[in-house]
């Protein structure tokens, strides 16, 4: 009789659960990297799971097999139009460019929107470009342009392009930190922009944090509706999110349509730098097989459909598909008929589009990948009302409650997030 050697490895898996975990870094240290992802060591102690589940956080879900969660009521915007001044005149023009994919392009958004409705300046419509020397896209072909130009209808004035007589020469360029403050446009910014007239501007990141903060800001009405309130994809590329999503829940049937959204990406976790090092092994991803094992021990069904941000299967990936028979890439679940424009190239921009608004639409997202996609992707959970995000962690013991690996930015409403919304 012969022996299956998919049954041998996932028996292997299974004996050896205990010991793996075991090994696995506690979640404080994946939530403490400064640098690299949100949320201080303090903010990853949960308070208990009642706590959690009496503040309204989360719901067990009743009707699914399985540790699933339910949505809670989507979030309504805190900020208002009517904190706004009116409108002045513009003096000139803020031009920039949305770079490194779509939990970057939210954050330069809302710089470039505060920068500008400081300095009444007129927003130039900004380019996409990618990774590689070349890959430049035109606005329109990710984003809806009128959605972005009416949702700043009022706030900024926007156009399509610069005046023919203003030359990109003569642009002064200007760096802001991530979540610019007024005090640095008074200092930086505005002693340029009275000088050159227009401005090229470049949102840098000092650090990855995006944790709201106590402080009040006159700015931060402009921030919230940048970040929030101007994206939305275009036509073609919201119906193959639609689709793929459409696809997933399909292939979920037994847990009533529910899947989860995995950011796992094979070539980040093959740097030598995402494991950790020195004593406290603080670790800033985890591989295939310890989010299987995390899955399995918080309860999912190893009948759980599964999304990995990979775009294209690897063999590493191979250990997880032995637990999680229903484990999926894009390639798997992509029209075909679409997969020659969007699929077309590794680390593509819309496959990172992709990948982040299908994280930020499953029923449970888990960030393998500590960094600003995590971080961005729970600011968009948040407002939609889909707080079900869960951080790999050291399970004590041979079971632990769900609502126990919830992140910080839920489990303590630390997130910006709840500072845009009520």
């Amino acid at each position: 009789m012969g022996v299956d050697l998919r049954q041998v490895v996932a028996g292997i898996l299974t004996l050896t659960m205990f010991v793996m975990l075991g090994q696995m870094i506690k979640r404080d240290h994946f939530d403490s990297l400064q640098d690299k992802l949100p949320g201080e060591g303090e903010d990853a102690h949960f308070e208990s799971v009642n706590a959690i589940e009496n503040d309204g956080l989360v719901k067990l879900s009743k009707r699914s097999k399985g540790p699933w969660m339910e949505d809670i009521q989507e979030l309504k915007p805190c900020w208002s139009r009517t904190d706004l001044d009116e409108l002045e005149q513009s003096r000139g023009y803020v031009t920039f460019s949305l770079t490194n994919g779509p939990e970057y392009h939210v954050s330069q958004v809302a710089d470039a929107v505060v920068v500008a409705r400081y300095l009444t300046a007129t927003l130039v419509l900004p380019d996409i470009r990618g990774s590689k020397p070349g890959d430049v896209r035109n606005f329109e072909d990710i984003y809806d342009v009128d959605k972005f130009m009416k949702s700043l209808d009022g706030v900024v004035k926007v156009a399509k392009e610069l005046p023919n007589e203003i030359s990109i020469r003569d642009l002064a360029a200007v760096k802001v930190p991530n979540r610019v403050t007024e005090d640095h446009i008074v200092e930086s910014v505005e002693p340029l922009f009275k000088s050159k007239g227009n401005i090229r501007l470049a949102t840098y990141f000092p650090s990855v944090n995006m944790r709201k903060t106590a402080q009040k800001s006159s700015v931060d009405s402009v921030a919230c509706l940048g970040m929030f309130g101007t994206f939305e994809l275009q036509s073609e590329v919201l119906e193959v999110v639609d689709s793929m999503i459409e696809r997933l829940r399909t292939l979920s049937r037994k847990s009533n349509g529910k899947f989860i959204a995995v950011d796992l990406r094979v070539g980040i976790l093959e740097n030598k730098n995402c494991h950790g090092s020195g004593s406290a092994r603080a670790k800033s991803c985890y591989n295939a097989q310890e989010i299987a094992l995390f899955l399995r021990k918080v309860g999912f069904d190893t009948d759980t459909t599964i999304y990995l941000t990979q775009s294209r299967w690897d063999n590493s990936l191979s250990v997880l598909r032995d637990i999680f028979p229903k484990t999926y890439t894009k390639e798997s679940v992509m029209p075909d008929e679409k997969k020659g424009k969007f699929l077309e190239s590794e680390d593509s921009e819309f496959e990172k589009v992709i990948d982040f608004h299908i994280c930020s639409q499953s029923d449970v997202f888990v960030p393998a990948i500590s960094g600003l996609f995590y971080a961005n992707v729970a600011g968009k959970r948040i407002a939609s009302g889909k707080p079900q995000i869960l951080v790999p962690a050291d399970i004590p013991g041979t079971s632990a409650p769900i609502t126990n690996y919830l992140s910080p930015y839920v489990a303590k409403r630390n997130h910006l997030a709840y500072s845009c919304f009520c």
